[in-house]
């Protein structure tokens, strides 16, 4: 086959929902794959999803392993409602799953939504678990979306997506390379349910503020930022090493929101200009996630670098990471590499997701 109609399925660390993305992938006679983004949707968490998903990595493994099927049961009544309410059609689900566990420093990224349960729910195959054989040969785990940003958003020298963490690709000498650079809507929103918000819109709440220089001194000297590329971040990492530090600071609610939106601007700016070493050509920025309908943050990395910053269409802001994890099903299936080792420092490239229901009409 060389055209695929599938169903991307995304929820990030953020929380803020399970995002859902119907698309077209095709593959033309040059190789290059094209892509059409025909309905898409993000359904929110109500409060017992988000409590028990924030809580499940304190949990016992029975519990454990009985949310994985349960959430995974969830995901396909909500693909099986979102087809039937766009009268479509899906050969196949490429499932990212719900990040508990990513401690790739002891070989653990663990992301829960049993494919079987997806499968079995809605009757489509479903490809799931793209992380797990990358971190055993050593490697991150994450992030996972540089294969995507190479095959369908190849013409611009970064990409970056500003989602609960800020991550970053782009293609140096023929190798695309990806790394979280900084925690981004995660921490922002922490201070946004402070005034009783899921998030800043516009970055209203940080205009408002100002910088305390004290704590933005405090935050840029945390030992990850000087530290090389393959490199990712995960929740408890900012339990143990970020958060502290905004916790125990004096300066006011609205003092934060500013001073987290300028360090998250900050690393990225710092970040583009360490990976284009110099070169004034490489300097097209293509934004997405959650973050980059943030005046205030975007307004601050244009400060921050003189790299041209391209905000994606809304679509693509919020449904970029499905459309790719769409995309990397539709790779397993073709038996091709879906998790690059440039991205994430493994042993070698993986074809890597595991496949969970009927997938004899797709070979």
């Amino acid at each position: 086959m060389n055209s695929y109609k599938v169903i991307g399925v995304m929820s990030g660390t953020s929380m803020d929902g399970i995002d859902l993305a119907h698309c077209t992938l095709s593959i033309d006679a040059n190789g290059k794959w094209n892509y059409e983004i025909n309905a898409a949707e993000t359904i929110p968490y109500d409060e017992t999803w988000r409590l028990r998903l924030s809580k499940l990595r304190n949990q016992n493994a029975l519990i454990v392993y009985r949310t994985d099927r349960y959430f995974g049961e969830y995901i396909g009544r909500l693909i099986n409602d979102f087809l039937e309410k766009h009268q479509l059609q899906a050969d196949l689900i490429g499932s990212h799953g719900h990040t508990i566990f990513h401690q790739p420093e002891i070989n653990v990224s663990y992301q829960i939504g049993a494919g079987s349960a997806i499968s079995g729910v809605t009757g489509i195959p479903s490809v799931t678990n793209f992380r797990a054989m990358d971190v055993v040969k050593d490697g991150e785990g994450a992030p996972v979306s540089g294969i995507g940003d190479e095959l369908l958003f190849g013409e611009f020298d970064f990409c970056l997506n500003l989602g609960g963490f800020a991550n970053i690709s782009v293609n140096i000498d023929g190798r695309r390379i990806a790394y979280d650079i900084c925690p981004a809507n995660i921490v922002l929103n922490r201070i946004a349910r402070e005034f009783g918000q899921e998030y800043d819109h516009d970055g209203e709440i940080a205009e408002k503020g100002r910088i305390d220089y004290d704590l933005l001194g405090d935050l840029n000297s945390i030992d990850y930022y000087s530290a090389s590329y393959p490199k990712s971040l995960g929740r408890e990492w900012i339990n143990e090493n970020f958060w502290f530090r905004v916790r125990n600071s004096e300066a006011s609610k609205e003092d934060k929101m500013k001073t987290l939106v300028d360090h998250i601007a900050q690393q990225i700016g710092q970040n583009i200009e360490d990976l284009s070493s110099g070169d004034s050509s490489m300097k097209r920025v293509f934004v997405t996630g959650g973050g980059a309908f943030n005046k205030t943050l975007i307004e601050h990395l244009r400060t921050h670098t003189d790299a041209e910053i391209i905000v994606a269409d809304d679509q693509i802001v919020h449904y970029k990471e499905a459309l790719i994890f769409g995309l990397m099903g539709v790779l397993r299936v073709r038996n091709e590499i879906t998790v690059l080792a440039s991205q994430t420092g493994a042993e070698s490239d993986s074809v890597a997701g595991d496949l969970s229901g009927d997938f004899s009409k797709l070979v």
